[in-house]
């Protein structure tokens, strides 16, 4: 039964399993503290997984339209607006002592497991449409198209820690985002660790993607490994 089915199939599987892991984790960890101090990371587990089916709804349009068409251009915006959620679970490290815990090393492993696969449905989502990107353009302009959204979720990440933003921020309140983030622009004194911020975690992801990527090609060329 299980060598019928595709590979896309088991990764699937897989990437559900691994996701009831982390929830498994929590809800030991609930037990033992008698709270759920951090239920918010199933939440944010939630909104990771949202790009990876969003990016899957992107390639099965294109399938039968233009990349230009409308639709086509809103389930893109949609994919890049919702991406930084997936990347954005690595800073819920910072909450990892905030409450006294029967075991900090354990909420260290449930924390872990939580961001691992936030990032790993991240990147998923991230080289399918790169993928996409390089049927239709040169493998150059596809990469500065992906360093570009690297950027993007990376400053978005800023703007979710720092300033407290979410992506439903984008259509309740565009006006107080803008706002926020012309001010930065105006007023980068006023705003000291948006660049360290935004910078740290594009290194972070590019070389994590990076790795992915060429890890992914290796398997894939196993005899130019």
């Amino acid at each position: 039964m299980w060598g019928q089915l595709s590979a896309r199939t088991h990764l699937a599987i897989v990437l559900v399993c691994s996701s009831l892991a982390s929830i498994a984790l929590f809800g030991f960890g609930a037990l033992r503290n008698h709270e759920t101090e951090f239920a918010y990371l199933i939440w944010n587990l939630f909104l990771a997984w949202l790009p990876l089916l969003i990016g899957l709804g992107l390639v099965r349009l294109l399938r039968h339209k233009l990349w230009s068409s409308w639709s086509a251009l809103l389930v893109t915006a949609m994919w890049v607006g919702f991406l930084p959620n997936s990347f954005y679970m690595i800073s819920d490290f910072i909450h990892v002592q905030e409450v006294q815990r029967v075991d900090l090393l354990y909420d260290v492993v449930m924390f872990s497991s939580f961001i691992f696969n936030g990032v790993i449905l991240g990147i998923i989502s991230l080289y399918m449409i790169h993928q996409e990107l390089i049927h239709r353009l040169k493998r150059i302009t596809s990469a500065f198209i992906i360093t570009g959204v690297l950027m993007l979720c990376s400053f978005a990440i800023f703007l979710g820690r720092d300033l407290r933003w979410n992506t439903w921020d984008i259509l309740v309140n565009p006006a107080g985002i803008l706002v926020d983030v012309s001010d930065i622009i105006l007023h980068p004194t006023s705003y000291p660790h948006t660049l360290g911020t935004s910078a740290s975690f594009f290194a972070l992801l590019a070389s994590l993607y990076v790795v992915a990527w060429y890890t992914v090609e290796a398997v894939k060329r196993p005899k130019h490994f």
